[in-house]
């Protein structure tokens, strides 16, 4: 037989383009539409109903960045139309190939009944099927015109990123307004030939089954008559029947489809928008489960829910029905999809702690699984967080956009830093925006990896980013994949009965143990420093409230915050938002962020001084107030004295130029370019700064990544360095024990001020920067004398090891990586600790000298500002602060010790006398995290630790009130039986046994 397959193939695309599409909507007869333009911000629906809109013919421009205008849409239903079912076309002037990303609506009966969302791939609303003609039509859109940021030209600078800033250009075209017929044989028949056509296009050539599949369609488009589509459309369809019905193969891939709808919670659109955002996706979703008695829908993140809930109760009200059915299932037990590698040890445990309440306390519903498609990849801490909350499984995506190395799994265990393993699964579908396309299905049956072991993997279905949801063609397509040969089978699932399933039939996967690093976007470590120094003094701030409140609760019957601190908490939470901590939104969203930062401070430092006075009394006694974890300057972890006197820093002249600082412990050459050219370690009599090579070196880079301006810094980037050597200025500082050294570079200048802490080996660093550089990365540079392999750098409760080689490549590719407070590195018994106060990008290299010693110097690079244009083109421009200190002589215990002081300064207050501390730990290596009273109200004290050295260690915690009994709990402080044998009790005093890294958390219920 001659090969006639590519001349079928261009057939069945022009035909479906061009004559069976069109054919869906036969008969269509225009709607009147009238608009009005809220002023400013969206106004309350009730308020837009009753507006007074003005007539607008289709075609007629619309909407400014970010306005919202009503339309309201009339007509009548011809009485020809009589038994036919109709639908209301309401294109707003939409892209189809931007759902999610442009202007949006949601429409309304005139009573204020939410009906659905419009979106570039879902424009209709069903009218009915009128039983006779003549019905009047009248719905309400509440349209956003919300700019295209980005476009089909993406990281191009736009101004559109902040309303302030976008202008008043309307940005849409009203494209259609009609009511009209669907004819609903002609849209199965596009879905037939659709599913079928993909299908084919993904089978090998010379499959017989392709062949089949081609002749099938060739007769079907023979059967079309293209001057009577709609007459001929179910000959067509009679066709097709053979090759539909044809069953897949025992071994084909099991795909679980969950109906999804990602829903950045801030990106290229503010907070405010994803509200409404959500309320269209819920809309549509509710409405869709109504239709399709096999669908299931999934969505995570308890802040939107929370949104529907105290926004829109008339979409509540719909989504609580839904969830009671079991078809609407709340996903994640996450208060949002957070970044997880910068957010703090409690920050991320809150994560866990306020999703699951939500979803328990609104639905009684306990997650399963950790849901995170579009995380930036993932700390090593994370695992042990995941199992304390009570939750069992993890699915992620994005790790499949790595840009080196290929992951080699998508069913496997996760290891964290304590050995804790989490069931995890990655879509080997490689997107969270399934839209049940052939191609997509196939490529997820191919690229599997677990084949022979496993069969089943789960695409998330349906738009999102910007939200939409699951359509009604995705859910046609999915029921003829349900059991179609040369395809995976398609079957609508919860999350948990995949996880079951997967782990069912894969009891034994593969292991992988560490961080879940993701070989891309690893400039968001760095982007936007406001919002991440916001996110850091929050997170210490509400430690420092709930340590004060609860321990003034205790000792003084001060009154505490609990409404207060669970709102902060919540809206921190949100803030760790995996694009907006990470830098990663438009402008709007960080000058929003920066403000809410400041209140968030004036709230917190109001509740931690008064609590301090409460416990403090009346009196004009002294009293430093230590909030970290460890004693220093004689005053105890979480209580308050009068602070012992430390020793003195001399500062004398530099021979050669500069100065020198010595305390008696470090001794600190500086020379007169303002560099630190020695950093001796008296006692150990070593020096820290690698030979011939100066520390804080602020060095300068280009910064132009390929793409994904704000999210990525390439390698390439570190081919060209200038180090910023010449000084303005370098001078004793007004405190005559410290140097102050002023920097012009560009249109920037800096401002340092270094001090050597009187009685302590650490040399730090006070950096200001008025920045106001364009796509430049700027670091500051420590290169070291130290001899090491590997270096440590904190994150969630612990710390985790990596490389300074580059011996494979996905070591090379983790050239850009995160810390929390710290990251040390240390020969044997010496070490080098660099702590700070707000920054988390570093990168770490090593080189061996060439000439004198031949030894190894090894560079600590701390990443503090960058410039990218794309999304927001203002990025970081204006003041910056930042501390970091350089800790010479460290191991481990020192560097966790000096990470805690300087990102928690001593609070002066004077009183009665001395505050002992709530609870306290009789071991450095215990590392309180938090204190505070359960969030039940009961009044028990809850206090949370882990081992932070990387050993096992034994400890005995003191109450300083009495205990009535203890019990070992989960992150929601429910008690756990089975771990009751690692502590015991005696009085105030509790013995614990710790493995490496292991948290734990206590409530102690008071006497």
């Amino acid at each position: 037989m001659h090969d006639d397959r590519n001349l079928v193939e261009a057939r069945l695309k022009r035909v479906l383009d061009e004559r069976i599409h069109p054919a869906v909507y036969p008969e269509s007869v225009p709607l009147d539409v009238a608009v009005w333009n809220a002023p400013g911000e969206p106004v309350p629906v009730a308020e837009g109903l009753a507006s007074d809109p003005e007539p607008v013919e289709v075609g007629a421009r619309w909407g400014a960045p970010w306005g919202t205008s009503w339309f309201r849409v009339t007509g009548t239903v011809p009485q020809e139309w009589a038994g036919r079912t109709v639908e209301a076309i309401l294109d707003l002037g939409f892209d189809e190939n931007m759902p999610g990303f442009q202007c949006e609506g949601l429409v309304y009966r005139p009573d204020g009944t939410p009906v659905k969302g419009l979106n570039p791939r879902n424009q209709w609303v069903r009218v009915g099927a009128p039983a006779e003609g003549g019905e009047e039509v009248r719905l309400h859109i509440e349209a956003a015109s919300n700019p295209v940021v980005l476009d089909y030209h993406p990281f191009v600078p736009t101004r559109l990123g902040d309303k302030e800033t976008a202008g008043s250009e309307p940005q849409y075209t009203l494209t259609r307004m009609d009511l009209a017929v669907l004819d609903e044989t002609v849209w199965n028949l596009v879905l037939d030939l659709e599913v079928l056509g993909e299908l084919m296009a993904e089978l090998p050539v010379e499959s017989p089954r392709r062949w089949e599949i081609l002749r099938a369609v060739d007769k079907a488009l023979d059967a079309v008559d293209l001057q009577d589509v709609n007459g001929t459309a179910e000959r067509a369809r009679t066709r097709l029947t053979g090759v539909l019905s044809a069953p897949a193969v025992p071994s084909a891939h099991r795909l679980s489809a969950v109906g999804h709808a990602h829903i950045d919670s801030a990106w290229l659109w503010p907070l405010r928008e994803t509200v409404r955002k959500v309320a269209r996706t819920t809309s549509n979703m509710t409405a869709l489960l109504e239709d399709e008695p096999d669908f299931v829908f999934a969505m995570s993140q308890a802040q939107q829910w929370a949104w529907v809930r105290d926004h829109r109760p008339e979409v509540w009200a719909r989504v609580k029905k839904a969830v009671a059915d079991g078809r609407f299932v709340p996903a994640g037990g996450m208060w949002v999809e957070s970044d997880t590698n910068m957010p703090g040890s409690e920050a991320m445990a809150r994560q866990f702690v306020h999703g699951k309440r939500f979803f328990l306390d609104e639905f009684g519903v306990e997650n399963d699984e950790a849901w995170l498609p579009d995380t930036f990849g993932f700390a090593a801490g994370l695992p042990q967080i995941i199992k304390a909350a009570g939750t069992k499984y993890l699915l992620t995506q994005k790790i499949s956009w790595s840009q080196t190395n290929k992951f080699p799994h998508h069913t496997f265990r996760w290891e964290g830093i304590d050995g804790t393993r989490i069931f995890t699964h990655f879509p080997p579908v490689d997107t969270y925006n399934c839209s049940m396309k052939g191609s997509e299905i196939a490529h997820a049956a191919r690229n599997f990896k677990d084949k022979g072991v496993a069969r089943h993997s789960l695409a998330p279905t349906g738009w999102g980013d910007g939200g939409g949801g699951t359509t009604r063609e995705m859910i046609a397509k999915a029921a003829r994949l349900r059991d179609l040969e040369g395809s995976a089978t398609v079957t609508w699932e919860t999350p948990r009965a995949f996880f079951e399933k997967a782990e069912a039939e894969n009891p034994q996967p593969p292991v992988w143990v560490g961080e879940l690093y993701l070989e891309l976007h690893r400039a968001t470590l760095t982007s936007q420093a406001k919002t991440k120094q916001g996110n850091r003094r929050s997170e210490h701030l509400l430690r420092e409230a709930e340590l004060w409140a609860a321990t003034a609760a205790v000792r003084a019957a001060f009154p505490y915050p609990y409404d207060d601190l669970d709102r902060i908490w919540k809206t921190v939470l949100l803030h760790q938002f995996h694009d907006i901590l990470p830098g990663s939104s438009i402008a709007w969203v960080h000058r929003e962020a920066r403000a809410t930062y400041e209140r968030v401070a004036d709230e917190l430092n109001g509740i931690i001084d008064a609590a301090q006075r409460a416990l403090a009394g009346e009196g004009d006694t002294p009293l430093v107030f230590n909030s970290a974890p460890h004693p220093r300057a004689g005053v105890p972890a979480g209580a308050a004295a009068a602070p012992v006197a430390e020793g003195r820093t001399g500062l004398t002249a530099r021979p050669g130029g500069g100065h020198v600082l010595d305390n008696g412990l470090l001794h600190v050459e500086i020379d007169d370019r303002g560099l630190v050219v020695s950093a001796y370690d008296i006692t150990a009599d070593r020096e820290a700064i690698a030979p011939g090579s100066a520390g804080n070196l602020l060095q300068l880079h280009p910064d132009f990544p390929n793409m994904w301006d704000a999210w990525d810094v390439d390698a390439f980037y570190r081919n060209t360095v200038t180090d910023l050597t010449d000084a303005d200025e370098v001078a004793p500082g007004d405190d005559g024990a410290s140097v102050r050294i002023v920097r012009s570079f560009g249109s920037s200048r800096v401002t340092q001020t270094l001090t050597l802490a009187p009685g302590e080996r650490r040399l730090e660093v006070d950096t200001e920067v008025d920045w106001h550089e364009t796509e430049k990365f700027l670091k500051l540079a420590f290169p070291l004398d130290v001899h090491a392999e590997r270096y440590a750098s904190e994150t969630q409760f612990g710390h985790f090891h990596r490389p300074t080689h580059t011996n494979t490549s996905w070591e090379a590719a983790k050239f850009e990586a995160c810390n929390h407070r710290f990251v040390h590195l240390e020969e044997t018994g010496w070490g080098v600790a660099v702590v700070n106060d707000s920054t988390y990008g570093h990168d770490v290299t090593r080189t061996v000298r060439t000439d004198g010693d031949a030894g190894t110097t090894t560079t600590v690079r701390v990443s503090l500002l960058r410039a990218p244009r794309f999304p927001d083109p203002e990025t970081d421009q204006g003041v910056h602060r930042f501390r970091h200190a350089l800790v010479p002589g460290a191991d481990i215990g020192d560097a966790v010790r000096e990470g805690w002081r300087i990102n928690l300064p001593e609070r002066r207050v004077t009183g009665a006398g001395e505050v002992a501390p709530l609870v306290s730990a009789d071991r450095d290596a215990v590392v309180v995290t938090a204190v505070k009273l359960a969030d039940d109200g009961s009044g028990d004290v809850v206090v949370r630790f882990h081992e932070a050295h990387g050993g096992r260690v034994r400890a005995t915690l003191t109450a300083g009130f009495p205990v009535a009994g203890v019990a070992v709990t989960d992150l929601l402080e429910r008690p756990l039986a089975e771990e009751e044998s690692a502590v015991g009790a005696d009085g105030d005093r509790i013995a614990v046994r710790l493995r490496p890294f292991q948290l734990m958390t206590l409530r102690l219920k008071r006497a």
